[in-house]
């Protein structure tokens, strides 16, 4: 199993992003809660990562609402579970851990959603940031609620503007 890392700016900061045998496997934000020790990236590389970094750059300057990068999502099958769920968000909207919970047919499971969304390794392509409580307040986000306000507000503002466009 190889390893590599690459580092890239973005609005929010810099971002570590990890390939696993090619594929991308890890996108963590510095300080980011559950982000593996920096020995475990592997080689800084930065070859696996073109479409990534193309993709994340179309994001943050508002032209890219949906990712289609390869994936490599590790961890248990619930965990695995919940973060397919959570590609299903889509751009500009939010959803309850709830809601989530009940999308995946485990209605009381909501505490278990959260969890499993914390532990999220690839943020912002698989959009975690996009979960929020039951009475609206952004609860916790493993880049910090200062990132996730920023990237939902930045999400709001450009579906919004897209939507003005049209008419």
């Amino acid at each position: 199993m190889e390893r590599l890392h690459t580092l890239i700016d973005s609005p929010y900061g810099p971002l570590t992003l990890v390939a696993t045998d090619g594929v991308l496997s890890g996108l963590y934000m510095t300080e980011q809660r559950h982000r593996p020790p920096e020995e475990t990236f592997g080689d800084r590389d930065p070859a696996p990562f073109d479409t990534a970094i193309v993709q994340l750059e179309a994001y943050f300057a508002g032209e890219l609402t949906e990712f289609d990068v390869p994936l490599r999502l590790d961890g248990t099958p619930f965990q695995r579970t919940v973060w397919e769920e959570l590609r299903r968000i889509p751009y500009g909207e939010t959803r309850t851990y709830g809601e989530l919970a009940e999308a995946l047919g485990k209605p009381n499971a909501s505490r278990a959603v959260g969890l499993a969304n914390g532990k999220n390794p690839i943020g912002v392509i698989v959009p975690c940031h996009r979960v929020i409580g039951a009475n609206g307040s952004l609860t916790g986000y493993g880049g910090g609620l200062d990132r996730k306000q920023r990237l939902l507000a930045f999400e709001g503002g450009a579906a919004r503007a897209a939507e003005d466009a049209l008419f």
